[in-house]
């Protein structure tokens, strides 16, 4: 024999012979209309209490202040309120108009401070423009001072960061050449080596591949004056 029985949070089991338990999984319900007349207003009446009765539970257990407001498909009223529904219904109604009026200057900053940025995105790109030469035609004498001053400490600017820049490059130039005249000294004592180690060994003279740097010392050796072939 088999017995069921349900848990309070909605699960069904079955005791099924030789006393293994059997858990019976719910199955989901889809949530669309209800076409059946009867079967709609059947759910309607049972998941409306079912509703109230969680309201209720959640007042008692937390303290809150709960109002409900439902109308079926008919037009019936059915509500349930924890205390006094009007006194529920003007602090909704008093909480939302709060919430308007914040809402209203939240709006209002927001305007204002999109009005304030795009003024100043026009008096600079105005400003711009006259920097360049545009837009002069409405400006008066004292106006068209003051641009040309401002022309005239930008160039200063320009003209500072333009010299600025050409005395990097030359230190830059003059660096490089430094290293080169460095690296090119090390190549021709190292060539006056390596003739001298060559001539050292024998080779004659006219088969070593001098640079005019390199004359004074087989002159000097030698007493002679080699031909000179190309490296």
């Amino acid at each position: 024999m088999i017995h069921g029985w349900t848990t309070t949070d909605g699960r069904a089991f079955v005791s099924a012979p030789f006393n293994v338990e059997i858990e019976m999984v719910r199955q989901k319900i889809q949530i669309k209309k209800i076409d059946n007349l009867t079967a709609r207003q059947v759910t309607f009446s049972k998941r409306r209490r079912g509703l109230f009765k969680k309201a209720q539970e959640l007042s008692t257990l937390c303290d809150a202040d709960i109002a409900l407001i439902v109308f079926s498909a008919t037009g019936k009223l059915f509500d349930y309120s924890s205390s006094s529904m009007k006194q529920l219904v003007q602090r909704h109604k008093q909480q939302a108009d709060k919430s308007n009026r914040v809402g209203k200057q939240i709006q209002t900053r927001s305007n204002h401070s999109h009005a304030t940025v795009c003024k100043e995105l026009s008096d600079l790109t105005l400003e711009l423009k006259q920097l360049m030469g545009e837009d002069l035609q409405g400006l008066g004498l004292n106006e068209l001072t003051r641009v040309e001053r401002m022309v005239e400490a930008g160039l200063a600017r320009v003209g500072k960061t333009k010299n600025d820049k050409l005395l990097n490059e030359i230190s830059k130039l003059k660096m490089r050449e430094s290293d080169l005249i460095e690296e090119n000294s090390r190549l021709k004592l190292q060539h006056q080596v390596e003739v001298i180690m060559l001539w050292s060994k024998g080779v004659p003279l006219n088969q070593l591949p001098l640079f005019p740097t390199a004359l004074p010392i087989v002159r000097r050796r030698t007493g002679t004056c080699p031909t000179l072939l190309s490296s």
